[in-house]
């Protein structure tokens, strides 16, 4: 995640060897000279830092640096590179979004993954078709756990902005319906092999990656 750190926004990247940075490292100089906004950064082996600020801003903060730390994020999350060569990672936080537009109507699902120093490492929005939000937001709680068991996590921690869905998966509520049931069946089965793992309810607007997923899919599919 990025940080406010002296009028600069900063963010320190671990990889599991000195290749994987450096070639972390060349992509984003292709990109940076492409929008022609260049970070201040430095590399000590397997370590990438940057302090992004804007010098005709008076060295602070500009929509440029938005931009390009969200370039750079997208180049750390498409090439996969992370600082475990077996692709295993102790802890992960995932929030998970689904949305339907008329309810039931056209819906996706949503979700994002974050290793222990908060950097995203996947994310992903998938179309449904057509079916009811609970579902969209059940979907979108399996697809995440599917894909987060590949990085044989101990721990995950769950987000979710959907109080009910929190609440059925802790026990509190009873789920009545015959399809979001099986789905549920299904979650329990892949958390049995999680070591640790937690619910938690977020208000929308500290879900909004996982939001956006939902609608990127959702525009993607009905345009």
């Amino acid at each position: 995640m990025w940080k406010t750190k002296n009028n600069t926004l900063y963010k320190k990247f671990i990889f599991k060897d000195f290749d994987n940075a450096f070639e972390f490292m060349k992509q984003v100089a292709v990109i940076a000279k492409k929008i022609n906004h260049h970070p201040r950064w430095a590399n000590e082996w397997n370590i990438v830092e940057f302090w992004l600020s804007t010098h005709e801003k008076g060295d602070m903060v500009s929509e440029k640096d938005i931009d390009l730390a969200k370039l750079i994020d997208e180049i750390y999350i498409d090439n996969s590179i992370h600082e475990n060569p077996n692709n295993s990672l102790p802890g992960l936080k995932i929030y998970t979004d689904g949305g339907s537009r008329g309810n039931p109507g056209p819906s996706a699902s949503g979700y994002v993954i974050f290793d222990d120093k908060d950097n995203i490492i996947f994310k992903k929005g998938v179309y449904l078709g057509i079916t009811t939000n609970n579902k969209a937001e059940y979907t979108a709680l399996k697809l995440a756990l599917e894909k987060a068991l590949e990085y044989s996590p101990k721990t995950i921690n769950i987000f979710m902005d959907s109080l009910l869905i929190i609440n059925q998966m802790k026990g509190i509520y009873k789920i009545k319906n015959e399809d979001l049931l099986i789905i549920y069946k299904e979650i329990r089965e892949i958390l049995k092999k999680v070591e640790n793992k937690t619910f938690t309810h977020v208000p929308r607007a500290l879900n909004k990656i996982a939001d956006a997923e939902v609608n990127a899919a959702l525009d993607k599919a009905l345009a």
